[in-house]
């Protein structure tokens, strides 16, 4: 079988980037079973309520659901199971520093294969206000907005 190559997306958190600032990222391998990766290589999983949790001196990753491999048998994985995080020793203790200010999370925001290994990406976040989000979906609009006339007007140039 010939050895996989590039990077290939299975799941990814599209509401993190609306609901928290997004201020460092990381990326991760992680610890999985058999069947685990089985079921990621059929493209099955959800990062919606998945956190990372720095416990002991090690990264954990919480509520990431990989659903049961289908053809699996008494060897399957629990779906929500948590899931050790591969990362390097000056890396957690840098995540342990930043950790201990208050309103810091770890969320995860990618979950993909690079050459044929599962990597996760997460991300050092502070939780959005309410208004923060209406700024953000503001800002969105008035530069979607600012395009479209941007566009009209070159079109009208053309013709």
């Amino acid at each position: 079988m010939a050895k996989e190559t590039g990077r290939k997306l299975i799941a990814q958190h599209k509401k993190a980037r609306h609901d928290y600032h997004i201020l460092d990222t990381y990326e991760c391998g992680l610890v999985l079973t058999g069947t685990e990766v089985k079921s990621l290589r059929q493209g099955r999983a959800s990062l919606v309520d998945g956190f990372a949790q720095l416990d002991g001196g090690e990264a954990w990753l919480h509520n990431v659901h990989i659903p049961e491999y289908t053809q699996g048998t008494w060897t399957n994985h629990s779906a929500r199971r948590r899931r050790k995080l591969l990362m390097h020793r000056a890396e957690i203790d840098k995540l342990v520093g930043k950790m201990q200010e208050t309103g810091f999370t770890l969320v995860p925001l990618q979950l993909y294969f690079v050459d044929g290994r599962v990597k996760v990406e997460i991300a050092l976040a502070k939780g959005k206000k309410e208004y923060d989000k209406r700024q953000t979906l503001r800002e969105k609009q008035d530069t979607r907005e600012a395009q479209r006339v941007i566009s009209a007007v070159r079109r009208r140039q053309r013709a």
